[in-house]
């Protein structure tokens, strides 16, 4: 199995002869992790994280990097010793519709898997996408990890629009 600082992900012509590389994310990353997600967040599609917690939970990120820029991003939170999240999971504009969002979910539960985790969830606007990952669409009090540890702060608490999906990987 190659090292998460060494996944090249094949190379796919419209990258421009650019390979595609996927590793944990390093420090000097999360200007670049600031601004895809506040891209997102400024569209209503994901929550906004300051750099302060970008900082403090740099070790769940793992990053694809095109020509040394950032252009997709995603987390593991774990929860419990059962179940832990796919978070901050973005892929540049740009680059939407490649297969980086499924190279980085990949990643994410192949760690998961690592780590002894049992299951994986999101909250998701694109549960088509998490389905076709292997992931089923779920009840959020199923899920009272994530519901009562993070959702209850969120301002979208009580009108949350978004979809819980789950993968059991044990």
């Amino acid at each position: 199995m190659p090292q998460p600082d060494q996944d090249k992900l094949e190379n796919n012509s419209p990258f421009g002869g650019a390979v595609p590389h996927l590793r944990p994310a390093a420090i000097t990353d999360v200007p670049e992790i600031h601004e895809l997600l506040d891209e997102y967040a400024r569209m209503g599609n994901l929550l906004p994280r300051p750099y302060s917690e970008l900082y403090r939970h740099l070790r769940d990120f793992f990053v694809i990097e095109i020509e040394g820029k950032v252009v997709a991003c995603g987390a593991l939170e774990i929860f419990t010793e059962n179940l832990g999240e796919v978070r901050s999971l973005v892929v540049s504009k740009q680059y939407e519709g490649h297969g980086l969002g499924k190279h980085l979910v990949q990643r994410i539960v192949d760690e998961a898997r690592q780590i002894g985790l049992r299951r994986v969830m999101a909250l998701t606007y694109v549960p088509g996408f998490f389905h076709k990952l292997g992931f089923r669409t779920v009840a959020k009090d199923t899920l009272p990890e994530k519901v009562w540890g993070i959702c209850v702060k969120c301002y979208k608490f009580n009108a949350c629009d978004e979809t819980a999906v789950l993968l059991e990987i044990w």
